[in-house]
Parts: C-alpha cells; structure tokens; sequence
C-alpha cells in the first residue's frame, strides 16, 4: 500500500513550529492495561507516521499494515521502532498486508480486535494516476471497500473507522469546497477517492457502521514524498543552496491549493472517531496559495530569486487540470474543535530548513566521493 495524504504537484526556528513539532514526537506514556488498539494502513507515508506519534501520545496501541517489499519503507518510523522481543516496550507493531488483498485485511482486522481503523493508504499521487489507472483504482477505491468489508463482518463490534478523502476530489468545483460541494474529480485518483468515500458512507448507513471521511485539503510536512511539487521544492532549495542542484523543473506555476501541516491534519482524524456519532468533515486551512506564491515564499527563505532556477516542463502538465482548491473547514471548527497551528509561511520555512541541513549532510557525503550529485542539471 503506498502512501496517502493530499497530491498536488529542520525544522523552523519559530517557537510555534518548534512547539507543534515537540508535541508531535513526545516521549509515550506508559502502558494501560485498557489502551486502545489502532490499527493503520499506510502507517509508512507522512500522515501514517504522524498520526501513530499522536496515538502512542494518546498511549494507544499501534499496528500498521504494510506491503512486503525488497526494500524497507519504514524510515519515517524508524525513530518509533521498538524491537518486537521487548514485547513490554513495543506498542506499536508491523504486519504485512495489502489493500488488494481481502484475506490479508480480515485476518488482521478479525485477529487484532481495533477499537479504531485508519484507512490511509493509497496511490496517492495524481500524476501516477493517470499513468496506472488500473492500479490506482484497485487500491483507492476496491481496496477501501475490502477493508469496510473486513470491519463490517469482524466479530469484534463497535470498530470506529476513518477513511481518508482528498480535495482532489473536488476538482473542478469552485472554491471553496465543504462537505456539501460536489464532487467533480478530474483524476483517475480524485474518481478512485470520491468511490471511496461513497463506499463509506454506504457502509455507515446501510450496516451502522461508525465510519467517517476525513476530506483532507493539502498538508505538507518534512516527510513528505520528494515527488510532490511541494517537497520537490524545497528539496530542489536545499540541494541549490548548498551547490548540489542549479535547475528545478516544474510544471503549471498557477494551479492553487490550501496547504497545512501534516502533524494538525492528523489529530483531526483521531477527533472524528472520538464523537458521538459518525460524519464527514472537511479539513483545511481555509488559506490559499499558488505554486509560485510557494516558489517565493521557499527560495525567498535563503534569499535566492526563484526565477533563476525553475524552467516549466510539460511534462509536467496534468491532462485535466485542478485549478483552484480552498476548503471550508467550518463543521471540523465548530463540531470537532479543531483549528490549524501551523501557518503557510512557518509550513514552508519548517520544509525548507529541514532540507537545507539534509542538503549538507548529502554535500559531505558528495564532496567525499562517497555518491554522486545524481547529476542534476
């Protein structure tokens, strides 16, 4: 299972930042003999490793569901890695299974009894989608209902679950966007995710479920993948600060979107399965910002001109574009309490600080002959 969180194409010394950020990574409580069980897909990509650093906080019991591969994906949880032989210690474990494969999902539903599931795997990158749409919908959209499917029949009752939305989904629809816009997807991904949340809502009224959608617009941290536009930015800022890099190529400068921190966006989902009653809830900042507003805003930080450095590729251009989203957070604010910590402007510095110093580490490496610049142009 790939990642999720919002596609679109170090930390910052401000004590705000700092705060969220120290909140996010605390020490766990210790354990109770009537803890919680979480179970996470997706428990690898940026709002998976977030989200079990809140629930350990909340001293939950974590089990993340991953794919097998050759190589291991677990580096943003590796500083939460408690080897399994210290049982007493180990509060959040590591099972192989896959969203295209049901009997995996209901062994480890029907095995592990979780008071919460958290849906957040996917193929989660729009351009992708429209190069593997089989895929994409196997996984997004069929794999969401296997996993409502392994909920639904589990002997163990009363399991609370969340499914993560997309903006995306919203597509062409003007901003901003709430629980009661339409949908308009304009990615084989946005369809796959507007399935998805369909399939919930068709879970919770039909069978009880307590299941809610969490529609998260863009959120953005240091450990977010190096192949969405944001990331790529300010990896691209680091490297051409420190010489590794001269060129970024980009694609479309003007598409907009509301961009938060991940670390905020996750305590959202944990809010949604604390209620009385299940529902759906847009997430945002309520705040956006284009492509090139982020370009000035990122390189403006080391005080370097953007316009120096990015070229446009179309390659980078999406088939069918997504103009503008903005969402209209209002319910999450009133019913859940939840409001953002993070701002546009400390999201970017903490983004950009944190691949400065990753840069630096990669220059001595470099200038030690132990790897090459990748030869970027």
């Amino acid at each position: 299972m790939a990642t999720s969180s919002e596609s679109n194409n170090a930390v910052d010394g401000s004590s705000s930042t700092n705060g969220a950020l120290a909140a996010a990574t605390q020490i766990p409580p210790p354990l109770s003999p009537h803890r919680k069980v979480a179970l996470i897909t997706g428990i690898t990509g940026q709002d998976g490793s977030y989200l079990t650093e809140f629930l350990l906080g909340k001293g939950y019991e974590v089990h993340g569901l991953i794919r097998r591969s050759s190589n291991f994906n677990t580096a943003r949880l590796d500083h939460l890695y408690v080897d399994p032989h210290n049982s007493h210690k180990a509060r959040m474990k590591l099972h192989y299974a896959d969203l295209s494969d049901a009997s995996s999902l209901r062994r480890w539903v029907d095995s592990l009894h979780p008071d919460e599931v958290y849906n957040l795997a996917a193929q989660s990158h729009v351009a992708v989608s429209f190069e593997i749409p089989d895929y994409t919908a196997d996984v997004v959209a069929t794999g969401t209902l296997r996993l409502l499917e392994a909920v639904r029949s589990s002997s163990k009752k009363g399991i609370r679950y969340y499914q993560a939305g997309s903006s995306e989904m919203f597509g062409s629809t003007p901003p901003p966007q709430s629980e009661t816009s339409p949908f308009h997807p304009r990615s084989p991904y946005a369809a796959a995710k507007c399935a998805a949340h369909w399939y919930t809502i068709n879970y919770r009224e039909a069978y009880g479920l307590f299941a809610c959608n969490g529609i998260l617009f863009n959120h953005e941290s240091p450990r977010r993948g190096e192949n969405f536009v944001t990331r790529k930015i300010t990896r691209a800022v680091g490297r051409i600060k420190v010489g590794l890099q001269t060129k970024l190529f980009l694609g479309n400068l003007s598409a907009a979107r509301d961009w938060g921190f991940a670390g905020d966006y996750v305590e959202a989902m944990w809010m949604m399965l604390q209620q009385d009653e299940p529902a759906d809830y847009v997430v945002a900042t309520e705040d956006s910002h284009s492509v090139e507003e982020f370009l000035e805003e990122a390189f403006g930080h080391v005080e370097l001109n953007w316009k120096d450095h990015v070229v446009i590729d179309k390659r980078y251009f999406r088939p069918a574009e997504v103009d503008s989203l903005r969402g209209d957070s209002t319910k999450a604010r009133k019913v859940l309490g939840w409001k953002p910590k993070v701002g546009f402007k400390e999201l970017v510095r903490m983004m950009v600080d944190n691949d400065i110093e990753l840069a630096k580490r990669e220059k001595v490496l470099v200038d030690a002959g132990y790897m090459d610049a990748q030869q970027q142009p």
